[in-house]
């Protein structure tokens, strides 16, 4: 019987992340914060971890500095221990003269000679942009025991939510007959209905591939003109090999666009949040940081996910992401809005304004990335849904505005609708 020891896993480290601008204009997309204190590759590493898969790659391309600085800072092994979580950077070979990916599919065949080299019976192909909690172990018994090639990770889902993703069909036995990447036909839509569900009659993909190694190396090697998975390779597949749907009916969330983190992010400030962090059984680690505890004076706050190291003064927030190493003014409200908080405290770096929020500001509907530095009576009020501005310092991305990492925004600004 084949043993998790046996499967490596591999991340796709995503490419230039447009949708999630500019979030990603100074980072790759699995290096983006989340949850006050986390990064988006914290996710599935974790879930790697606790499934007892130690043999991990990151495959990484655009702005991965910060990415590559996390991963070597936060996942070491010991001396002792065979696992490793290693970084496969896109690069030129004798082979790949043109080094960029050019899909998911793509970044793992010029990856090849390294995957070979681990000599895993199995590849786990995983995205870093998903928020879930997930047991890998299930699914690679469920792959074993019925002699799959390739086995997909599935989930309900709504008609909604069908454009965005790999929607597909299965017959007898859980083995997948048909799928299609993000269909845009309605007709053709509803030939995939699966279910007698009305709120989520498909299902959709969820970007985890289980492969047998031998399979995914001819396949990728037999079609080098296939670039991804959901566009190529499980289409293709399908109609070749065996593949099977494993149904995960946990919480899962493609955190792709600025909308979806924003909401996601939110979730996660209410008293029974939809993903769980505070499970003692299957933590989800990041960088180990030694920070104070956070100081709140007289202040008010009511659903508010608070980080470490925080200073708070005299101000109201309501329904907001707290990150680490905020600075928040007297006499400022906030509403609705993710704060990433800082890399380093303002005394470290003097600036005018200094980083965090200044006094008297009012931030609604608002993310504000890392090292922000806004002066006081600054007013930021959330745009229409659909509106898409870009200005100097600041951006609206479907209604949402964003400061960017670093920006700064003068005292007595105003971010908000023409009246």
């Amino acid at each position: 019987m084949p043993v998790m020891n046996d499967i490596l896993a591999v991340i796709l480290g995503g490419g230039r992340g447009s949708r999630l601008y500019p979030l990603t204009k100074l980072r790759s997309k699995p290096a983006v914060p989340l949850g006050g204190k986390y990064r988006l590759i914290d996710i599935p590493l974790s879930n790697c971890i606790n499934s007892g898969i130690y043999r991990i790659d990151v495959l990484t391309q655009f702005n991965s500095h910060s990415l590559h600085r996390h991963i070597n800072q936060t996942y070491n092994f010991d001396n002792f221990h065979t696992g490793f979580v290693e970084i496969l950077a896109a690069e030129q070979t004798p082979v790949f003269t043109q080094g960029w990916y050019q899909g998911t599919a793509d970044a793992i065949r010029k990856q090849l000679f390294q995957i070979k080299a681990a000599r895993a019976k199995y590849v786990l192909v995983l995205a870093g942009d998903h928020l879930y909690r997930m047991d890998y172990a299930p699914m690679a018994e469920f792959h074993w025991e019925n002699n799959a090639d390739i086995t997909v990770a599935v989930q309900p889902v709504a008609r909604e939510d069908t454009a965005g993703l790999g929607i597909l069909k299965r017959g007898a036995g859980n083995q997948i007959t048909d799928f299609i990447e993000k269909p845009k036909d309605p007709v053709v839509l509803e030939t995939f209905v699966s279910r007698e569900d009305e709120a989520k009659p498909f299902i959709c993909s969820m970007g985890i591939y289980f492969f047998s190694t031998e399979v995914l190396i001819e396949l990728l090697q037999s079609n080098p003109h296939f670039d991804d998975f959901g566009g190529d390779i499980i289409p293709y597949a399908i109609k070749n090999c065996s593949v099977y749907g494993y149904d995960f009916d946990g919480y899962w969330r493609d955190i792709g666009t600025i909308r979806s983190f924003y909401e996601t992010n939110l979730e996660m400030t209410t008293p029974h949040p939809p993903f769980n962090f505070y499970d003692s059984q299957n933590p989800i680690y990041t960088h180990s940081r030694f920070l104070p505890g956070s100081i709140v004076e007289a202040s008010q706050l009511e659903d508010v996910l608070l980080a470490e190291g925080c200073q708070i003064q005299r101000s109201e927030i309501t329904h907001s992401v707290v990150g680490v190493r905020s600075a928040i003014a007297a006499g400022t409200r906030i509403k609705d809005s993710v704060l990433m908080g800082a890399d380093y405290y303002a005394s470290e770096l003097p600036s005018t304004p200094p980083i965090g929020i200044g006094a008297n500001c009012i931030i609604e509907g608002a993310i504000v990335d890392k090292n922000a530095r806004l002066g006081s009576d600054v007013v930021i009020r959330p745009f229409p849904r659909g509106t898409d501005l870009t200005e100097e310092n600041w951006v609206v991305q479907d209604g949402i505005v964003v400061i960017p990492k670093d920006a700064v925004i003068l005292s007595g600004t105003h971010i908000e609708p023409h009246k």
